[in-house]
């Protein structure tokens, strides 16, 4: 999705309400990163914070000689969140992500970076590096998910870490209930001998409608539980479309998605109940280049930023269970959680699916969080189709 997110898509939080109408990301209101905030008069400010996940992972012939379970220590996500104003209606934010996998981190990358320009909570422009509009998940990001892993069956297509470069409008009506986000990016398979070789735009849009209490996330973006500082339920609709988004460019195609996803929270008592799901439609007019599928073409050379190749047409879905229980022990509070994914891939008719069953001791909302998690994976597209891993993690927001 997926702000930090600021993203998933970063907010820190700055002194006025009405800035919150103006936030650069990730932060949500419920639980804000304690980012540092320099007050420069006449409405200028700039904020930095930082953001850290790492884990444990064990998989099952996971490790080099591919029989035996892995054990590794990964970065999962390094970032730096710094955001800046103008004056109350100009801003922008700059957030940087690890580069490399979890395991070799290699350096720094850019992950948002963006313009801002906020005239009234009804209407905004942001330009430059951002989240697209598209599904709560990717919204959320890794930092405002309720559960470890990103799901793997959110797959539209990124330059990276989930952004893309274009310009994009947003706004929240109806005592902030109702939130709209569109806009065109560079999109997919634009490079030489790719599909996209005329330079179509992708063009993305979202709807969501909040029937019970408005989400407190910042902007557009969305977080997957709360906590319980509000009722949540939460309907929303996202799309995207790209002439000639996918393929190469002797055998193009076009590329449609859309899903739907719906957040449930509510207080049940000193509990916590939060169900969440998700359903996806992706929908591509030819074979992706390197989408893994029955006759697919290899994409041309690409460089490692551009957003080329991997789309695989597909429906699929995800539901989420997590019960935040009363009362503290120790530090924090469990809040157990289940989660079932399944894709289903059109063309070689193959399935995924994965069932996790984890717990999440939560210290300070997403600002100070470890996860346990065992994961059961198959995926028939494989020679060895069964797998299970287990994942320690902790994240940290500050």
């Amino acid at each position: 999705m997926q702000l930090a997110k600021l993203s998933r898509s970063a907010m820190r939080a700055l002194p006025k309400p009405a800035t919150l109408t103006m936030a650069c990301g990730l932060a949500l209101a419920a639980s804000q990163v304690s980012a540092a905030t320099i007050n420069m008069g006449d409405d200028a400010s700039f904020s930095i914070g930082a953001g850290l996940r790492m884990s444990y992972d064990s998989v099952e012939r996971g490790a080099p000689n591919g029989t035996s379970r892995s054990n590794d220590f990964v970065i999962d996500n390094a970032r730096i969140y710094l955001s800046g104003r103008v004056n109350k209606m100009i801003g922008a934010t700059l957030n940087t992500e690890r580069s490399g996998s979890g395991n070799t981190p290699d350096g720094i990358r850019i992950m948002d970076a963006y313009a801002q320009f906020e005239p009234m909570p009804a209407f905004n422009i942001w330009a430059g590096r951002m989240l697209p509009a598209s599904d709560r998940a990717n919204l959320d990001g890794p930092f405002y998910l309720n559960v470890w892993e990103y799901p793997f069956v959110s797959n539209y297509p990124n330059l990276a870490v989930g952004r893309d470069n274009g310009i994009q409008a947003w706004g929240k009506l109806m005592a902030n209930k109702f939130t709209y986000v569109a806009g065109a990016f560079k999109g997919h398979n634009s490079i030489a001998g790719g599909s996209n070789e005329s330079d179509h735009l992708l063009y993305a849009g979202r709807l969501a409608y909040a029937f019970w209490d408005a989400e407190p996330a910042p902007a557009y973006y969305t977080g997957s539980t709360y906590y319980g500082s509000n009722d949540i339920l939460t309907v929303g609709i996202a799309g995207m479309y790209e002439k000639d988004g996918v393929g190469v460019a002797a055998a193009p195609g076009d590329y449609k998605a859309y899903n739907v996803d719906v957040l449930m929270e509510k207080k049940l008592g000193a509990g916590v109940l939060t169900l969440e799901g998700a359903y996806y439609r992706y929908d591509l007019g030819a074979l992706d280049c390197n989408s893994g599928e029955p006759g697919a073409p290899l994409c041309p050379a690409a460089g490692a930023d551009d957003n080329v190749g991997g789309q695989v047409k597909s429906k699929a879905y995800y539901v989420t269970a997590a019960y935040l229980i009363p009362g503290k022990v120790g530090w924090g509070q469990f809040q157990p959680y289940t989660r079932y994914q399944k894709l289903d891939r059109d063309v070689s008719s193959t399935t995924k699916t994965q069932w996790d069953l984890g717990v999440n001791y939560v210290i300070k909302g997403h600002n100070a969080r470890i996860t346990a998690v065992y994961s059961r994976v198959k995926d028939d597209q494989l020679s060895t189709p069964d797998s299970n891993k287990f994942i320690l993690g902790t994240q940290l927001q500050f």
